[in-house]
């Protein structure tokens, strides 16, 4: 490799105009940038209509017009100037900004790489006033318009021609255009949009609620069943729209969340929404989603990057909880709703969904989910899954395979006094009244190759992977029963030592961080100035990598404010023993007991995927047999 040396240079004041430049390409890196600041200054200033029109995907015109408070004629020429804000006074204004925009930097930036037109009207002006920069100096004349602010931006770049060969075609400029427009029409349904390219109207969005906005923007991307998400606590609230696990999509490309209604590209959000996605979504597939979080100004800090889509919370660890938890209630609620009402994904919905879904189902409020009934026995009794274990482990289910000593572990848990067979479930089990009207899943009518089972309720037809649902129903116990005690720790012989980072130390020294250690059964120590000794390991992960996993744990801590990896693997752990525990393929079942999965089925939450996200049961409506064998043909 070479190695260029700079030549030695004396320290100079950069001018001006070269200073605007630098600016200017850290607030306008294409024109879909102009547009986002151009509208956050028109929300930002009460506008209620905003009109955009683009000419050559925004390269040779971006026109935006709205009906705001508009600029005061004296202060049009202090508007288009560098640093210059009516956004905030103080550092301590900055430190809870409400604002879209507040560096002053946008307008000054745009004018230095594009020609560009400013024309606004206040309430107290007798007509408008327009500015223009010609040739560097900006002039002022009276204008004809309406209460408001029209910014007109041309020929962007043409004063940078080399920057202008970096943009791309017109399609592709628009779509980037039209990408940051949605953004803003998401969190703002108490705006109009309307937008116009290459004298087209391609998008108009009416004045509406937040719901019936999520439908307007999104369209045929809608999710069929969608889940309308609400809830709070305290000063945190969170709303919006999540789709049902079973209708994500192979694109991450629907994906939209805010913090006080600012679109953010955020590591705690993003994480927060996966967990609660962590086992009910197939690891191939992305949820789609348009949420809208609301917290105090001080808590999250908006000045971090120039694009402002990075943003700093003062409790992640908080945050994240409040994320995951609140979309978890969401999921399960919703999946038991659907049972309820036996309404899960057909063979159409299994694919991504291209028609709206309809306006009832929309809104549906999600039912809570049944009360639990008599469990099966098998998931009920772990002592019985060593023997599958010894026979079927499979070490690449996960990172570290499954001992006996580890399942012996959990079973201590649990309680060891129940039947262990299906048979001798069959033996006792009372014939119940074949009411279809009570139980949404139906009742059992024969099983097929023994792998799934047949079903009918009052809709028709509905078939059910009896090992992904039995698994669910296992891991969703097991989970619950550890949940209800903390995690034991295992205490180490010899405590195992690592080279650890100042970062690490530095985590480990905080005292706000032991809490989260000693709950979580880790027990870490720092040796001098470069070293951590291990001294305990949760008892379930004790055959885990000790060093691996202390590291993960404390990036978590760090990173959210408390960890998820134990969580995780602990998961991962429980769910190889839902699998092996699961009744197998070929399994022969007696109807007592095929109809026992169905109203287990029924009272467990998420109930609709296995843990790995795929489904574990189908309905077929009368019409849709009929039309199968055109019946009224």
């Amino acid at each position: 490799m070479k190695i260029r040396l700079a030549p030695h240079r004396a320290i100079t004041q950069l001018p001006d105009h070269l200073i605007s430049q630098i600016a200017a390409g850290e607030v306008v890196e294409r024109p879909a940038s102009v547009i986002k600041e151009l509208l956050e200054n028109a929300l930002d200033a009460g506008a209620t209509d905003i009109r955009i029109k683009l000419i050559e995907g925004g390269k040779a015109l971006i026109d935006i017009h709205d009906n705001g408070s508009g600029i005061k004629a004296d202060e049009l020429s202090l508007a288009v100037t560098r640093h210059a804000t009516s956004k905030i006074r103080s550092l301590d204004e900055l430190e809870h900004v409400e604002s879209m925009g507040f560096r002053g930097e946008a307008l000054a930036s745009i004018a230095s790489v594009a020609q560009m037109r400013l024309t606004s009207r206040t309430d107290a002006d007798a007509h408008a006033t327009s500015t223009h920069n010609h040739h560097g100096d900006w002039q002022n004349a009276p204008a004809a318009g309406d209460v408001g602010t029209r910014i007109e931006v041309a020929h962007l770049y043409h004063n940078t021609p080399a920057r202008r060969k970096f943009l791309k075609t017109d399609a592709t400029e628009f779509s980037h255009c039209l990408e940051y427009i949605t953004r803003a029409a998401l969190a703002n349904p108490h705006c109009g949009f309307s937008v116009m390219h290459n004298d087209k109207l391609v998008a108009h969005y009416p004045i509406s609620d937040w719901q019936q906005r999520i439908a307007d923007v999104l369209g045929k991307n809608l999710p069929e069943h969608a889940i309308w998400v609400n809830h709070a606590v305290g000063d945190l609230s969170i709303v919006g729209m999540i789709c049902p696990p079973d209708v994500a999509r192979s694109r991450a490309d629907t994906q939209y969340a805010y913090i006080n209604q600012r679109f953010v590209r955020d590591k705690v959000v993003s994480h927060g929404i996966r967990t609660a996605y962590a086992d009910v979504l197939h690891h191939l597939r992305f949820p789609s989603y348009v949420l809208f979080i609301d917290l105090p100004p001080q808590g999250v800090d908006v000045n971090v990057h120039p694009a402002k889509t990075e943003v700093r919370f003062r409790d992640s660890g908080a945050i994240h909880q409040f994320i995951a938890n609140s979309l978890k209630k969401s999921l399960a609620q919703t999946a038991s709703a659907r049972i309820a009402q036996a309404e899960p994904l057909s063979s159409e919905t299994q694919a991504e969904s291209n028609e709206p879904a309809s306006r009832t189902s929309l809104f549906d409020q999600p039912r809570k989910p049944q009360a639990w009934q008599a469990p099966l026995p098998l998931a009920q009794n772990p002592h019985s899954y060593l023997e599958f274990l010894q026979q079927n482990a499979n070490p690449n289910r996960f990172d570290t395979p499954v001992s006996q000593s580890e399942s012996e572990t959990l079973a201590d848990t649990l309680n060891p006094n129940t039947p262990n067979t299906f048979e001798q479930f069959a033996q006792t089990a009372t014939t119940t009244e074949h009411n279809t009207s009570q139980h949404p899943l139906g009742f059992a009518v024969a099983q097929i190759h023994g792998i799934y089972i047949l079903a009918q309720n009052d809709k028709g037809l509905i078939l059910v992977d009896m090992h992904a649902a039995h698994e669910r129903i296992v891991y969703e116990r097991l989970k619950n029963v550890l949940n209800a005690a903390p995690l034991t720790r295992q205490d180490l012989l010899l405590p195992i030592r690592f080279n650890a980072s100042p970062h690490e130390l530095a985590i480990l020294a905080d005292p706000a961080n032991h809490d989260v250690l000693e709950h979580i059964g880790l027990s870490l120590t720092p040796l001098g100035l470069s070293e951590i000794a291990i001294r305990s390991v949760p008892t379930l992960l004790r055959q885990a990598d000790a060093v691996n996993l202390a590291r993960a744990v404390l990036s978590d801590i760090d990173e959210f404010g408390g960890s998820h990896v134990l969580t995780e693997k602990r998961n991962e752990l429980l769910g190889t023993l839902a699998c092996h525990g699961a009744v197998r393929a070929n399994r022969t079942l007696a109807l007592p007991e095929m109809n026992q999965l169905l109203r287990d089925m029924e009272a467990t939450e998420r109930a609709n995927q296995c843990n790995h996200g795929r489904p574990t049961w189908v309905q077929m409506s009368m019409k849709e047999l009929d039309a199968l064998f055109m019946r009224g043909q």
